[in-house]
Parts: C-alpha cells; structure tokens; sequence
C-alpha cells in the first residue's frame, strides 16, 4: 500500500466516524433541548434548535466529506497513473492531520475564526498539491 493510499484510508476511517458526535448529541439532550416538534435530523445545523457543539459536530462531518471526496478521487487517480511523489505523500498526510485538527477544534469550539478557515484552506491546498502532481505528471 502506497503512503497516500494508508492516510485516505485513515481519513476514511474519520469520515465514516464523525457522525458518532452528532448522534450522541442528539440522543442525550436534556428535556427540552428540542422545541416542541422540532426535528434534529432535518435541521441540525439551526443553532438555535440544539446544543452548539452538537450543530458544530453536525457542520465538521460534512466539511469533512466536502474535502474527502475530492482528495479521495485524485489519489486514486495518482494511484492508478502511477504518480507518488515527496508532495503527493506529505499533501495526503497533512491533509488527514488538518482533518482531524479541524473536526476536533470545531466540536469543542476551539478552532474559531480566523484559524478554522485556515485549516479548511490548508486542506483545500492539499488537495490542489495532489491534482497539480498528477497533471504535472502528465
């Protein structure tokens, strides 16, 4: 298994876990925590309708797979035309490091403006180093 291939699987493994933050949230609400007929799963992200870090939970898992889906296909991608290199390598393992940085400062609240945009940037940056290896590749 190749370096970048080792850290997607890691970054899968976060993916197909955030929602575990979420769930909890949700199941253990004090009374009251949800106005009459409210619906947690159909507007999660309405701070007003739960605890913060729950809604924060909800907003890191999907910020998540907006990044993952995108890193995903590209390095396969570069798995299958045959590129790794130094960048593809270090792009996909700060990338999973940003991940988790930003999912765990975003449920405890830590990770606020301006650095929370930062590290979803630096992520996004990632994932262009990868793209541009596999063009550069040619």
């Amino acid at each position: 298994m190749t370096p970048e291939l080792w850290w997607m699987t890691c970054t899968a493994l976060l993916a197909a876990s955030l929602w575990i933050p979420f769930i909890v949230g949700v199941n253990t609400a004090p009374a009251g925590t949800w106005p009459d007929g409210a619906d947690p799963f159909v507007t999660p992200m309405d701070p007003n309708l739960q605890r913060p870090w729950v809604a924060r939970a909800f907003r890191a898992h999907l910020n998540l797979l907006e990044q993952f889906l995108p890193m995903l296909a590209l390095v396969l991608i570069a798995h299958v035309a045959g590129v790794s290199t130094a960048v593809t390598v270090w792009a996909t393992g700060l990338f999973f490091g940003l991940r988790v940085l930003h999912a765990v400062g975003m449920i405890i609240g830590t990770l606020r403006f301006p650095a929370r945009p930062l590290v979803f940037t630096a992520g996004w940056a990632c994932v262009l180093a990868v793209g541009a290896s596999i063009l550069i590749a040619g």
